[in-house]
């Protein structure tokens, strides 16, 4: 949408905003720098990078208050379990929302007066119109450019190839719970650094994040990253799932338009949680 704005196809945006969590892959944020400097500054689009803090660190920090991730818990009596999502709102949308307001002169409490609000793009295709969904508050008013002109992924997927953006990342958090094998391979078979980090991120979560120990919450059962509920360096991340499968041959029909061997993104307004649906993330906003 950036790009499709930068040259005029679509209107011109004010705004494009990132939401860091501060734990991408280091391939998102340089694609960003790139973005920035190859396609948005040239046409006077500023991106504005927001933020609530470093995912990572907070979960580690028994000072700092932690929206959790949904990680996979082993209960004390052998039964699986889930911890609640509240990151993507907290990591996400919140300092999203704090910039809209802050960009419309109306900071957090002031109230925004009726009929002061801003058009907001989400970059959904066709193939996940199902996720479209107005805004939950009357100063951001949703728009889904990619759905109104009838783009699907792999029209995007070509498109980006014309500008040689054909390896575009996904953005989501190294260590999120929701990647699938793909996924984490990609991260071990591309980034040994990146890979380690986050096999001694799941072994210090192994009980839960830091606050709720530290206050007394303790978790009654051990949490793990991986689905199957094993320690990531010995999850069995090399078998391909049945989904997995489904995107190969996805890929093959695309003549393989769509990213090697990289799955699962995660968008403020269309996490991989809710579905298995992939998204981009990329947000434009017009006054």
């Amino acid at each position: 949408m950036l790009a499709l704005s930068a040259e005029g196809i679509l209107p011109k945006i004010d705004y494009a905003i990132f939401a860091d969590t501060g734990w991408e892959p280091k391939s998102v944020y340089d694609h960003l720098d790139r973005l920035e400097r190859e396609i948005a500054t040239p046409a006077g689009i500023p991106v504005l990078r927001v933020s609530s803090g470093n995912i990572r660190n907070d979960a580690l920090n028994p000072d700092h208050r932690f929206a959790s991730m949904p990680l996979y818990i082993l209960n004390t009596d052998g039964r699986p379990g889930m911890t609640r999502r509240q990151c993507t709102g907290e990591y996400k949308v919140k300092p999203i929302k704090k910039k809209i307001r802050d960009l419309l002169g109306y900071p957090y409490p002031t109230r925004v007066p009726k009929g002061v609000f801003v058009e907001q793009w989400i970059g959904i295709s066709t193939d996940e119109f199902h996720r479209a969904k107005d805004a939950d508050v009357k100063y951001m008013q949703n728009r889904h450019p990619l759905i109104d002109t009838g783009w699907s992924r792999s029209d995007c997927v070509r498109y980006l190839t014309s500008l040689d953006l054909a390896e575009t990342p996904k953005s989501s958090c190294l260590g999120c719970p929701f990647h699938g094998n793909a996924q984490w391979r990609h991260i071990r078979d591309n980034s040994p650094a990146e890979w380690e980090d986050v096999v001694e991120f799941d072994a210090a979560i192994r009980k839960g994040n830091a606050r709720a120990n530290a206050s007394g919450n303790r978790l009654l059962g051990e949490a793990f990253l991986h689905r199957s509920r094993v320690p990531l360096g010995r999850a069995p991340i090399d078998h391909v799932t049945a989904s997995e499968w489904a995107v190969l041959q996805q890929e093959l029909a695309d003549e393989d338009e769509l990213e090697r061997g990289v799955a699962d993104g995660c968008s403020p307004w269309a996490c991989r949680g809710d579905a298995d649906a992939l998204a981009q993330d990329h947000f434009g906003l017009a006054t």
